[in-house]
Parts: C-alpha cells; sequence; structure tokens
C-alpha cells in the first residue's frame, strides 16, 4: 500500500521533470518581450465553447463554425490593449482562416489581418498535419530575424507542434525568429 501511495505521489513529478527535460516547459515572458525585433507569438484564438467544429462546416460560412463567444470577444480586445500598450503595435498579423482566429485577429487591433492557410487546423484533419506544418515552417524561415513584432493566430494543436505544450484559449508562446523554419521558443504569453 506503501509503495503504491509512493508511485502515485512521484509520477506527476516523473512525468514533471520529464517534461522539463524535453523543453516543453517554458518561462512565463513579459508582454514587452514581444516588442523586440523578430519576436513571433504563436496566439491561439479566443475563447470559442466546444471543441472542433460541427460536421459538414465550412471556412467561407462562420455560421457552420465553432465560434467566439462574448466572453472571447472580450479576451481578444482585453489582450489587443495589453499588447499595444506594451509597445506591440503596428504588428504583422496572420490568422488561421477558421472564422474564431479571424475575429480573433481582428479585435487584438494590432494591424491588418492577412490570411494564411499555413495556420489552418489539422485537428480532426491528420492527413492535412504534415503539409501544414511544412508551411508554416518555410513562412517562419522566410521572416526577418531582425522585423517588426510578428503575430500568428492559430490553433491549439498548431501551437503544439511548436512547444510540445498546451495552450489555453487565448493563451500562445513567443518565439525568436532565427532564419530557419525552426525559431527558438522562448515562453509562454502571460495570461493576466
Amino acid at each position: 500500500m506503501k509503495k503504491t501511495f509512493r508511485l502515485l505521489f512521484l509520477l506527476p513529478l516523473f512525468v514533471l521533470l520529464g517534461s522539463v527535460a524535453r523543453g516543453s516547459v517554458a518561462a512565463t515572458l513579459p508582454l514587452a518581450e514581444l516588442a523586440k525585433p523578430g519576436r513571433v507569438l504563436m496566439l491561439r484564438h479566443a475563447e470559442a465553447p466546444g471543441v472542433g467544429d460541427p460536421p459538414g462546416f465550412r471556412l467561407d460560412d462562420c455560421g457552420t463554425q465553432r465560434n467566439l463567444d462574448d466572453s472571447g470577444r472580450h479576451q481578444a480586445r482585453t489582450l489587443g490593449t495589453r499588447l499595444a500598450n506594451a509597445g506591440v503595435v503596428p504588428a504583422r498579423v496572420y490568422s488561421s482562416q477558421w472564422c474564431r482566429c479571424l475575429e480573433t485577429a481582428r479585435l487584438l487591433q494590432l494591424g491588418p489581418v492577412t490570411e494564411l492557410p499555413a495556420l489552418n487546423s489539422f485537428f480532426e484533419r491528420s492527413q492535412h498535419r504534415e503539409a501544414t506544418i511544412a508551411a508554416l515552417r518555410s513562412f517562419l524561415a522566410n521572416l526577418p530575424p531582425d522585423g517588426p513584432p510578428v503575430v500568428l493566430v492559430t490553433h491549439q494543436f498548431t501551437i503544439n507542434a511548436f512547444t510540445s505544450a498546451g495552450t489555453p484559449s487565448g493563451g500562445g508562446s513567443i518565439f525568436q525568429l532565427d532564419g530557419t523554419g525552426n525559431p527558438r521558443w522562448l515562453g509562454t504569453l502571460p495570461t493576466d
């Protein structure tokens, strides 16, 4: 019984240590970090209740998709204000073609929003994962390492492909561009 209790107690510690060793736990960075040259924020869209999209959804019809709710809209506006106050404006803003991402990107009000299919979801579309991530890595490799801030509004699985860590709605990860498709993960976006 004691042995089982110790194992149950130590198991979460081993999982945490394994995550640290693989680099999947990162520090929370101040928002001002994003104002530095060559920084990229991969941001998960704001709160949109549910999981995935309804069967038969279409990218050209927001009424068929899972969308932001009022708290998600508030979350996006608030984050945009926080980012602007930290000097992350104007930013180059790119978004997945999903309506919840586009709405999040626009509500941030950090700059014009450009649709980027390389940020699209591959949740429940695993056959698109490798091509989508390869296209995003190519896009990142072509961004100037000393350029202005870049905000990429995307989905949890896209961010996970670069960090191996979970991302809450409206949360994200900060990267340093280095001229490759594997920018250096610096840490996560503070949530308050």
